[in-house]
C-alpha cells in the first residue's frame, strides 16, 4: 500500500524525461502519483510530451481538486505551466486561469506547513501569472526563464555562472532542468516525508 498521494500538474508539450522518472521513483518510494489539468468542461483528455514519444490521459480538473488529499504537489517542466497559466480573459492584472487558483491555494497550505510544492525546468512559469506567489522565494530554474522569475520576485541561486541543480525554500522544492530530476526528486521525497 502507497504512504502518501502527490499531484502532477500537466498539459501538451509536458516534458517527457520528467515524466517518465516520476512514475518510476514515487511509486517505487511508496507515493501514489495522480495527474491534473484544466480539461475544459471535458471528462479527460489526452496531452502528448514535447518529445512526442508518450501520452498520458488525464481526468482530474484542477477545477476540483482537494489539495487537503495530497502531501505534495509537482508542476512538471515544459511548456505545460505555460499553456496552464493561459486564460480566456483578462482581468485586471489578476490571473484567473483555474491552474494559477489552484496554486495560489497551493501556496497556502505549503506556508501553513500543509503541502509540499516542487517545481523544474520552465514549471516555474505558473508562479509568474501571480508574482505575489514568487516574491522573495529562492528557487533555481531553467537558465532561459531565468529573467520571468526574476522579474516575478524570485531569488534565484547561483553558483559558478549557472543556477543550482536544486534548492529547497522551505517546503518549495526547485530543480534547475530534466538532468537534474534524479536529485530533484529525492529532495521532493524528502520533503512530503518531513510533513
Amino acid at each position: 500500500m502507497l504512504n502518501s498521494k502527490i499531484l502532477v500538474l500537466i498539459e501538451e508539450h509536458y516534458d517527457e524525461t520528467e515524466f517518465n522518472v516520476f512514475n518510476t521513483f514515487f511509486p517505487a518510494n511508496n507515493v501514489a502519483i495522480e495527474y491534473a489539468s484544466y480539461l475544459w468542461g471535458n471528462e479527460a483528455i489526452e496531452f502528448e510530451g514535447n518529445d512526442k514519444t508518450s501520452k498520458v490521459k488525464v481526468e482530474l480538473c484542477v477545477s476540483k481538486i482537494n489539495l487537503t488529499d495530497y502531501k505534495g504537489l509537482i508542476l512538471i517542466g515544459g511548456y505545460a505551466m505555460d499553456r496552464l497559466r493561459y486564460q480566456t480573459r483578462l482581468s485586471d492584472g489578476l490571473n484567473s486561469a483555474p491552474a494559477v487558483e489552484l496554486l495560489r491555494l497551493a501556496v497556502i497550505r505549503m506556508d501553513e506547513g500543509k503541502l509540499a510544492i516542487g517545481t523544474i525546468c520552465h514549471s516555474l512559469w505558473l508562479f509568474c501569472a501571480d508574482p505575489s506567489l514568487l516574491k522573495g522565494r529562492k528557487v533555481t530554474c531553467a537558465h532561459n526563464i531565468a529573467c520571468d522569475v526574476e522579474n516575478a520576485g524570485g531569488k534565484l541561486i547561483v553558483a559558478n555562472g549557472e543556477t543550482v541543480e536544486t534548492y529547497a525554500d522551505g517546503l518549495l522544492v526547485t530543480g534547475r532542468h530534466p538532468g537534474a530530476v534524479e536529485a530533484f526528486d529525492d529532495l521532493f521525497l524528502q520533503t512530503i516525508n518531513s510533513l
